[in-house]
């Protein structure tokens, strides 16, 4: 993952910097790293010593045995403790690096001695036979023919075993600083892993908010982060394209709007000076001009309040197959003015989708007054409705002239026109206000045409299941259940 030096424009943050988050989690790494390790650490001293001691006494045990033995044979050879040699029990204990106190069976000393740098520790004495020393002392009984003839005791330095202490001390220092060391590395790491894309990604915003549409994030991490990344990555495309379609439209409702403008300008300033009469075929031109300019500002208006339809539905389920019988209805004599045929071909008895009534009202209405626009007196426009397991289909289809191929994948772009649309006197809006509430509902409309003429617009939505029957509704009335007959609509 690369990170980017700052400029005054994306506001990214230098390469070795972390920022709040950053920080935060650093610390928050490093409490835990140096708390897991100080624990570690002591617990690993505390075992050592523990560990070591518990050598150290064994050691001094096995010497208190082998000088316990060797005065054990001075005492068979000599008979007693009086005359016994005990020179081979002294060298051993000296040997060992301790002092020897050797007593009888009646606690009396024998044999003994001590010095600087010695300690008798407190429970070496008082202590019967067969007493092990604590600390730093050791003792053992001196057993000869089966009895016990005295004991032997051997008394340590202080600093006896102190030297492997503090080697084995020094190590556990060494390790836990490594420790330490290399759990504050790989916190910064992490950190560093964890916020480098959520830097990337508020810079990225801050440029976008200053006006760069083409800044984005480009990172490819795993798991949330990169899921964050592409998210927003698709948001700021998003964005962009919603910026190019404004600016198009804005275009396009300018150049709509400038013909009718332009001939009401121009016929005005005619009258207005005296270079026309005011007749009867100018004034209706003019008024021709003037409804034409009503109808795109309408139609416009219209646009708008589809592509906030997703957040304007109100939801129920409705039949689709009495939803298009009513905008048949609504729409037959527009149709029949027209000089068209209209058919109706309705399927299940109750096709339900969840749905706006209205909305879906609205389209209907728009396809079949797109066919009454641009079909030719004495064609047919049939409307059947059908389903499959999970959809609900709706196809309006004529015998006009039918849509030319290179003209069918636009058809449903906004103020879009083809040829025929543009003689007919069409906006170029219907049908994209068709797409945009068929697309706020889950669905889709396609178009099709054949190339003997005539034109298919098949409007498809999910299939919702049924609850009961419905009652087939007036024009502009939603389709209901009957239990809901003498309900308010509640939307």
């Amino acid at each position: 993952m690369t990170r980017e030096p700052r400029s005054p424009r994306s506001g990214v943050r230098p390469s070795g910097g972390l920022g709040p988050l950053g920080r935060r989690l650093f610390a928050a790494f490093a409490v835990v790293a140096l708390a897991s390790v100080a624990l570690l650490t002591v617990a690993a001293l505390v075992g050592t010593d523990r560990g070591l001691s518990s050598a150290h006494q064994a050691d001094r045990q096995r010497a208190a045995d082998q000088v316990a033995a060797a005065a054990a044979d001075a005492y068979r050879a000599a008979g007693g403790w009086s005359t016994a040699d005990l020179s081979a029990a002294r060298s051993i204990a000296t040997g060992a690096g301790a002092v020897l106190t050797v007593r009888n069976a009646d606690d009396e000393m024998i044999s003994g001695g001590s010095g600087a740098g010695w300690e008798d520790e407190p429970g070496m004495s008082g202590s019967g036979p067969g007493h092990h020393g604590q600390g730093a002392g050791a003792s053992a009984p001196v057993v000869v023919d089966g009895s016990t003839v005295g004991s032997v005791r051997l008394a340590f330095s202080a600093g006896s075993g102190s030297a492997g202490r503090s080697v084995a001390w020094g190590w556990v220092a060494a390790a836990a600083v490594g420790a330490v060391a290399l759990a504050l590395a790989v916190s910064w790491f992490v950190t560093r892993r964890l916020t480098a894309p959520v830097v990337r990604v508020a810079s990225t915003a801050r440029a976008l908010a200053a006006g760069d549409r083409t800044a984005r994030t480009r990172i490819d991490a795993p798991g949330e982060l990169g899921d964050l990344a592409r998210a927003f990555d698709a948001m700021a495309d998003d964005v962009g394209h919603a910026e190019q379609a404004r600016h198009r439209l804005a275009a396009d409702v300018a150049h709509e709007l400038r013909t009718p403008l332009a001939s009401l300008q121009a016929g005005l300033e005619e009258l207005r000076d005296g270079y026309a009469d005011p007749s009867a075929a100018r004034l209706a031109s003019l008024h021709d001009q003037a409804l034409r300019l009503g109808r795109i500002v309408g139609d416009l208006g219209e646009l708008a309040e589809a592509e906030s339809a997703r957040l304007s539905l109100h939801l129920a389920e409705v039949d689709l197959t009495a939803l298009a019988v009513a905008a048949v209805a609504e729409r037959e004599a527009e149709l029949r003015t027209a000089g068209l045929t209209v058919r109706t071909a309705p399927g299940p008895v109750a096709l339900l989708v969840r749905a706006d009534a209205d909305r879906l009202h609205q389209a209907l209405g728009n396809l079949l007054s797109n066919a009454a626009r641009h079909c030719r007196p004495g064609d047919a426009v049939t409307v059947t409705t059908s389903a499959t397991p999970f959809e609900a289909l709706v196809e309006v289809e004529d015998t006009g002239p039918g849509i030319p191929t290179e003209e069918l994948p636009h058809v449903f772009d906004r103020l879009w026109r083809g040829a025929r649309a543009r003689s007919a006197g069409g906006s170029g809006i219907g049908l994209a206000v068709v797409k945009e509430l068929v697309t706020a509902h889950g669905g889709t409309v396609t178009a099709a045409s054949g190339p003997g003429g005539g034109t298919r617009m098949t409007l498809r939505l999910p299939r919702a299941a049924p609850h009961g029957s419905w009652l087939v509704p007036g024009p502009g009335v939603e389709p209901r259940l009957a239990s809901q007959a003498n309900t308010p609509r509640g939307i």
